[in-house]
């Protein structure tokens, strides 16, 4: 079937033999998407996930392929670029095709292209930890999530317990990365 939405895009939904089980993230079509369930799943349990390990107040910003913000929330008490840092971290994984933790590593071996980056971009590339790619379990990317508020490998690692609550993958959770906090379960 083919529908249209409020913003006027079409999309046609394929239909599928098999029944989509309660379980998966991804819409009751078979579409692999980041949906509003499975982007407030991932910021709540970041959140908790700050709490239990006493950070600092977080900001978090699920985004989805397209770049589209899905679901934010900034804790009491964030600072005032907490969002733009959040999204930017997000959004530098979204265009490059990895995590923001990987960006910073490109940054050190290469400065003059990531300030290019950054001024092509408008200043939307924040290549420090705490963006990360989501995928769904097949490997395809459906968004990104990005978190700034603490360290930054504090914020990567409240993504990612985000993230596996949601039922959802990146590639620290393919590679059984260990988690940068203690009480990160």
């Amino acid at each position: 079937t083919t529908a249209t939405d409020a913003a006027g895009r079409t999309r046609t939904n394929e239909s599928s033999s098999s029944s989509s089980s309660s379980s998966q993230p991804a819409s009751s079509a078979g579409e692999s998407k980041m949906d509003l369930r499975a982007a407030n799943a991932i910021v709540a349990r970041a959140l908790e996930v700050g709490h239990t390990n006493k950070l600092q107040p977080l900001t978090v910003a699920v985004l989805d392929a397209g770049g589209a913000l899905v679901a934010f929330q900034k804790e009491d008490g964030a600072s005032l670029f907490r969002e733009a840092i959040a999204r930017g971290k997000a959004m530098g994984a979204l265009g490059f095709g990895m995590d923001s933790a990987g960006l910073a590593k490109v940054a050190a071996a290469r400065p003059a292209f990531i300030n290019s980056a950054f001024a092509a971009t408008a200043g939307n590339v924040v290549p420090v930890p705490g963006g990360v790619l989501v995928r769904d379990h097949a490997g395809k990317l459906i968004g990104a999530v990005g978190i700034s508020g603490d360290l930054s490998e504090a914020d990567e690692a409240c993504a990612i317990a985000g993230i596996r609550a949601a039922g959802l993958s990146c590639e620290a959770i393919k590679d059984s990365r260990e988690c940068y906090l203690k009480a990160h379960l």
